[in-house]
């Protein structure tokens, strides 16, 4: 599976939150979100356990770039019965490097996932994942994002290259 991806801090929330409400013609869907990064020789490994008790396992690759980059990735769903249980196991197995916890406000625009997140200990973000079909290239993603960031006056020294677990670890 493949995106293009933008984070950037979010100076003034209740206006941002106020433009993607207008775009998406939608209130959103807050999502509680608690991740696990693991230690891993290349990528990303994340536990990502939601309030109702479930879980996905995620692992991507993505460059620490600024502005739209392309985030390969590969998922799977952990019922809740196992959430504990697996995040045991990998934490003995592969060793942990930091804990994000968020609240995200998820709203969609066409193939295009806008992320608000409140992440503990940082602040305020935007996130776009700009889900890319198989027929499209990572050029058309990057315009669709590009498109959306001046929708939402995304300036450029507002974005961030990395994830939040790298900010957090800083």
């Amino acid at each position: 599976m493949r995106n293009i991806e933008i984070k950037a801090y979010a100076r003034n929330l209740q206006l941002l939150i106020k433009n993607v409400r207008f775009i998406s013609k939608s209130d959103g869907q807050i999502i509680k979100q608690h991740d696990t990064f693991f230690k891993v020789p290349q990528g990303r490994l994340k536990l990502r356990k939601f309030e109702e008790g479930n879980a996905e396992l995620i692992y991507y690759e993505r460059p620490d770039t600024e502005g739209p980059k392309l985030s390969s990735f590969e998922k799977t769903n952990i019922s809740k019965e196992n959430v504990d249980s697996l995040c045991s196991v990998l934490a003995k197995a592969l060793g942990t490097t930091v804990i994000v916890k968020k609240v995200r406000q998820l709203f969609l625009v066409d193939q295009t996932r806008i992320h608000v997140d409140s992440v503990e200990g940082l602040g305020d973000f935007l996130e776009f994942e700009v889900v890319l079909r198989p027929d499209q290239s990572p050029e058309d993603g990057e315009k669709i994002a590009f498109d959306l960031m001046k929708q939402l006056e995304v300036k450029e020294e507002d974005l961030i290259s990395t994830a939040y677990a790298d900010l957090l670890n800083r």
